[in-house]
């Protein structure tokens, strides 16, 4: 044996070697990899549902916020509609309110023509009246001028009526 090589000693501790490393491979390395393979697994479907869930989130978003647009428009429309409903309710009491002004402005015309007509007809009277009176007055003086007499009658009933 030149240089002290033993081969069968190199050929066991090859074998030794070769069981350690399949009892190592079968008992640490494949139950250690089958873990990981198992905990990367685990935390892949983990992920995979948050996905998932992120997605249906994403989904459920986008959802409420057409419902809220929706919502947002409908709630405009109603606005638009009331405030068109105050403006036309707003003319029809102005419309109302200046026909009745025009009703309380014809009548209260209709009085005031109807009173000046009472008036006219009353002063017309009156002086009938007081002409007829002037008339009598005139009518049972006797020896003063008539002219005199209606002068004096038209000026407040002269002398005659203190008699």
């Amino acid at each position: 044996m030149p240089l002290n090589i033993d081969w069968q000693q190199i050929l066991l501790h090859w074998m030794n070697f070769v069981i350690l490393a399949g009892g190592l491979y079968f008992l640490l390395y494949k139950p250690v990899k089958q873990f990981m393979a198992k905990r990367e697994a685990y935390y892949q479907e983990l992920d995979q549902q948050v996905q998932e869930k992120l997605s249906q989130a994403e989904e459920l978003k986008t959802q409420y916020q057409v419902k809220l647009d929706v919502a947002e428009e409908e709630i405009h429309q109603a606005r638009v509609k009331a405030q068109q409903d105050i403006q036309k309710s707003t003319q029809d009491q102005l419309d109302q309110a200046q026909v009745q002004a025009r009703q309380i402005i014809s009548k209260a015309q209709e009085e005031a023509e109807a009173t000046r007509e009472r008036l006219r007809k009353d002063s017309q009277r009156e002086l009938r009246e007081m002409a007829a009176k002037a008339a009598k007055k005139l009518a049972f003086r006797r020896g003063t001028d008539p002219f005199d007499q209606f002068l004096d009658l038209a000026e407040g009933g002269g002398a005659d009526e203190k008699r």
